[in-house]
């Protein structure tokens, strides 16, 4: 009340009611009110990390200039996607079933899924790093030279990378958001700018491989940290004990999320990845500057991802069909409306914010404005494919995820030499656009529940019940 009375005194008056829904919201304790502030704290950290992020790509365009910028995003793109895949969906599969483990008491069957998912993502990581330190011996002669080293210690990231997903997940799971989401999101991407800075500032060159030796180094000690203190954070919660171990159960689970999550990613950075096959990495890097800035619009969905997902995982333990439907309904228009009001910010300024990255950059304008569209379609629906999965459909996500990144893949296969950059925009907002429809008509068939940011989320229930 206090906290509410001095805001109210010191804002202006027309901003006291939205004052007043912010500390109702703070003040909940119902299963939305915990959603909606872990949906706050998500939004404000992805907000920091936007800004962050932003800043340091924009330092580091300007040391390095775009040939070696391109040379950087495209090897560090490879990194963060390969070790996601690594672990094999457990990273989501925590969320799935620590919370339910929690209601049910079943601290030894807690111990067990932490430690198998750490163990399991740092094993498979560091295989696909030994495989590719051999694939840099074996295939070296037809690799780009300016590649070679950069891609050399990309692989040693990958563990750190693939346990940073791991323990990201385990936070979300026992609902700590700035434990989750801060040391990948602003610690790391503030200590990447920070060591290069220091290395250039010591003498090193300004370039893709300064990048990277500082990446590697800003992983590990991110990694560390963040291992540390959940490890500290989970002992004070279930105490130390006995660890039962169910890997067939939780494997039959990942896998499927794997494949939903790892086509996801792949949706979302295969554009980069073709355009760094086609083309030099100078125009990777114009490509890049300006989908990351129109990325600044993700981050809305992202937090409400962040929110909704251990909620739609305890409404669906828990059977309430029509909580569950009018929540997925509540996260669409949660995703859309803000998502809108950024996008629009972001394109009004696009020339400006391209232009910090460098004069050259400035060609990537209308890149966002195709790119903006395809956002707004996944916008519309929310973080569906995360009710799916929740809903146990994985396999029906998996289908829905094929078809998008194959219509990805192929458009910009297709479209890349005709029209250059434009043409993996157009390609990745198609695509976007297909995962949008898809969803929308896999969880309305599936589930009976609309997810639409203008549709009635009981509307569909209802009239099954008046069939009825």
């Amino acid at each position: 009340m206090a906290v509410l009375q001095t805001a109210e005194k010191w804002l202006p008056s027309g901003l006291h009611p939205l004052v007043r829904k912010l500390c109702g919201i703070l003040a909940r304790n119902d299963d939305t009110g915990r959603a909606q502030r872990m949906t706050l704290i998500a939004f404000a950290i992805r907000v920091a990390s936007a800004g962050i992020a932003f800043a340091s790509q924009i330092i580091q365009a300007r040391l390095m200039g775009e040939f070696e910028y391109g040379i950087f995003v495209f090897v560090w793109v490879l990194v963060v996607l390969f070790g996601n895949l690594s672990c094999l969906g457990f990273h989501t599969a925590i969320i799935r079933f620590l919370p339910q483990y929690r209601v049910a008491n079943a601290h030894d069957e807690i111990r067990g899924l932490t430690m198998t998912a750490r163990v399991f993502a740092m094993s498979c990581a560091s295989l696909i790093a030994l495989v590719g330190l051999a694939g840099l011996h074996v295939f070296g002669a037809v690799i780009d030279h300016y590649y070679m080293v950069p891609l050399f210690l990309a692989f040693f990231a990958l563990p750190m990378i693939a346990l940073g997903d791991v323990l990201d997940g385990t936070a979300r799971a026992n609902s700590w958001p700035v434990t989750a989401m801060s040391p990948t999101y602003i610690i790391r991407p503030t200590l990447i700018l920070a060591f290069m800075l220091a290395a250039v500032a010591l003498g090193a060159p300004p370039t893709a491989t300064t990048a990277m030796q500082a990446a590697l180094a800003a992983t590990y000690v991110t990694t560390i940290g963040q291992f540390l203190t959940i490890d500290h954070r989970m002992v004070q919660r279930f105490d130390k004990g006995a660890r039962k171990i169910d890997f067939l159960a939780w494997f039959r689970v990942a896998l499927p999320i794997f494949l939903i999550e790892g086509f996801g990613f792949l949706l979302t950075n295969s554009d980069v990845v073709v355009v760094g096959l086609y083309l030099p990495p100078d125009q990777v890097g114009i490509y890049f500057a300006a989908a990351k800035t129109m990325a600044l619009v993700q981050f809305v969905y992202f937090a409400v991802k962040a929110g909704a997902t251990p909620q739609f995982s305890a409404m669906m333990a828990a059977g309430d069909k029509a909580s569950l439907a009018s929540f997925a309904g509540t996260a669409a228009r949660w995703s859309f409306w803000p998502s809108l009001a950024v996008g629009g910010l972001v394109l009004i300024l696009g020339n400006v914010l391209l232009s910090l990255f460098g004069a050259a950059f400035t060609a990537g304008y209308h890149l966002m404005v195709i790119l903006f569209a395809g956002n707004m379609a996944k916008a519309l629906v929310g973080p569906a494919e995360m009710l799916l999965t929740m809903a146990g459909r994985q396999k029906l996500c998996v289908l829905l995820y094929v078809a998008a990144l194959s219509t990805n893949i192929g458009l910009n296969v297709t479209l890349i030499p005709i029209y250059g950059l434009a043409g993996a925009a157009i390609a990745t907002a198609a695509a976007t656009m297909v995962e949008a429809i898809l969803l929308h008509i896999t969880v309305r068939r599936a589930l009976g529940i609309v997810v639409f940011a203008f549709a009635d989320p009981l509307s569909l229930m209802n009239k099954t019940k008046g069939a009825a």
